[in-house]
């Protein structure tokens, strides 16, 4: 009796292990901090790599694995392709058979519950699970660039504007039968058969998705956007509408471009005299000899009456990732998808939600200058209302007795059941 007791009275013990890019993670520590919130032992499972620039969290035991390529991989552009390869699985496979072993009594049976979080878009995920079905029909592979802006009708609830354009990067290719194609739906599908699924979203942004989500796995977690969710928790302030007389950009964490984009790109921010602030880190720019660094420097230089470029902003500050923040935030966006579930994205903000322009494969000073000044001046008001109310209902859905928050505890309260059927079996 007194070890039932022990038994349950125990919190339940969750692992999180994110992949190792470093939106996944930030997503992840979010999560991970509301469960410690509710009362949870959590332990972090990271890269070796990625352990080094984490802060310490109270109450989180942090754990390494490899991701199978050296310390010394500069890992930016589509260095996590190279990761995707077989043995690369195998051997974090490995690792984290023996981390699991180390830290969980009952590891040797090896009946844990597993709840998958997809830090990528609900619809973005859809789409991925829907590449068979795409291909069944006949709808790829895309046959040229006349074909880009056909529309594609094989993915419930998308029917009416996902085109092949908006498809993810690697369904451009003409082998259907291309590796990184495959491993993607292998993942996504077999994402399914977890115990639950979480997703950075609320029902009210992405409803009808989720319910096409569900007809595939019923046990749904729409628990987003998590910093909100967490600064509600925490009962900071959330949701303010800052000030939008200056253009934010920035290429991500990992993200490259060439030395011809970014002058395209600062030429446009320039000649739409709005003030701006550009984000380029410290070797993201590719150029011969150092030329992409000199670049940047002699832009920087050109800038000063108008905009700053900087090699680093604060994340909280400079609403980054910026989906889910520019969404709480009611700021409106211009979308330069660049891989994975951009693609969608985009597309989502500018054709769904109407919080934004898509300015997909192109980099154009003239469409750069054009979309900057439709968002902050020529058709400033339209976006201003559209972001507003969608970051009116966003916030509402963190709020207690909002579905975002009403979720979470749902979650929290299926995960002590899980543990105390674990720990009774």
């Amino acid at each position: 009796m007194e070890q039932d007791r022990s038994s349950q009275s125990r919190p339940p013990h969750v692992l999180v292990f994110p992949f190792p890019l470093q939106g996944h993670i930030n997503s992840m520590i979010k999560l991970a901090e509301l469960l410690a919130i509710a009362g949870f032992k959590l332990t972090f499972l990271n890269s070796h790599h990625n352990h080094e620039r984490l802060v310490k969290y109270p109450g989180f035991q942090f754990k390494t694995i490899t991701d199978g390529l050296p310390l010394d991989h500069p890992r930016s552009g589509n260095w996590f392709l190279d990761m995707l390869e077989d043995t690369m699985e195998l051997k974090m496979k490995e690792s984290l058979r023996e981390v699991i072993v180390n830290i969980l009594d009952f590891a040797k049976e090896l009946g844990i519950p597993i709840i998958i979080f997809r830090t990528s878009s609900p619809r973005s995920f859809w789409v991925s699970y829907s590449i068979p079905d795409i291909i069944q029909a006949g709808e790829l592979p895309i046959n040229g660039s006349e074909d880009m802006d056909r529309l594609i009708t094989t993915v419930p609830g998308m029917e009416t504007y996902l085109r092949c354009r908006d498809l993810p990067t690697f369904c451009r290719k003409l082998d259907i039968e291309d590796s990184i194609m495959k491993l993607v739906v292998k993942q996504t599908r077999k994402s399914l058969q977890a115990d639950a699924l979480i997703l950075n979203t609320a029902e009210e942004l992405d409803g009808p998705i989720l319910s096409q989500i569900r007809t595939k796995c019923p046990r749904v977690y729409a628990v987003g956007p998590l910093h909100a969710q967490l600064n509600t928790r925490l009962n900071a302030k959330h949701g303010e509408q800052p000030n939008r007389s200056v253009i934010y950009v920035s290429f991500g964490s990992i993200t490259s471009t060439s030395r011809e984009q970014l002058v395209e790109l600062w030429y446009g921010l320039l000649n739409s005299k709005t003030k701006f602030l550009l984000v380029v880190r410290p070797n993201s720019v590719i150029g011969k000899d150092g030329e992409g660094e000199d670049v940047v420097m002699e832009l920087m230089e050109k800038s000063k009456d108008r905009g700053y470029i900087v090699n680093w902003a604060p994340q909280e500050a400079g609403l980054e990732p910026p989906r889910p923040r520019a969404v709480v935030a009611g700021v409106p966006m211009i979308c330069w998808p660049y891989f994975a579930d951009q693609h969608v994205n985009s597309r989502v903000v500018s054709e769904v939600w109407k919080i934004g322009l898509d300015m997909k494969d192109v980099c154009d000073r003239k469409i750069v200058e054009k979309m900057v000044n439709d968002v902050m001046v020529d058709r400033k008001e339209e976006f201003a209302k559209s972001a507003y109310e969608m970051a009116k209902v966003t916030n509402q859905c963190v709020n207690v007795g909002g579905s975002s928050y009403s979720n979470l505890d749902c979650l929290v309260e299926d995960i002590r059941i899980m543990s105390l059927k674990k720990l009774t079996k």
